[in-house]
């Protein structure tokens, strides 16, 4: 396995780990009361757009050379960094 290909498997199973706590996150915001399921329903938007951006990148490392990956890689790098972080901010406020 080379490292473009070990990176991207990297990558996609960090962005199906939090695909499954996004999906987790929802289920919390439906048991909630009706003003705290708004927030939350906001939050959940905010992190699908984050893993959007980065299941983007992913499929833009797929379809790149071996010359162009280390460029690209640096973006998704960043974007699952972003949606990690957000996830767990995310977590933290509906432990409130």
């Amino acid at each position: 396995m080379d490292n473009k290909e070990a990176f991207e498997k990297k990558h996609e199973a960090k962005i199906e780990e939090m695909k499954a706590e996004i999906d987790r996150l929802k289920a919390k915001a439906k048991q909630s009361e009706a003003d705290s399921q708004i927030k939350y329903e906001e939050k959940i938007n905010e992190l699908e757009a984050l893993k959007d951006k980065a299941e983007d990148k992913l499929e833009g490392l797929k379809k790149s050379s071996e010359d162009a990956w280390s460029d690209i890689s640096t973006g998704l790098e960043s974007a699952t960094q972003s949606l990690a972080t957000a996830i767990k901010a995310a977590s933290q406020d509906f432990k409130k």
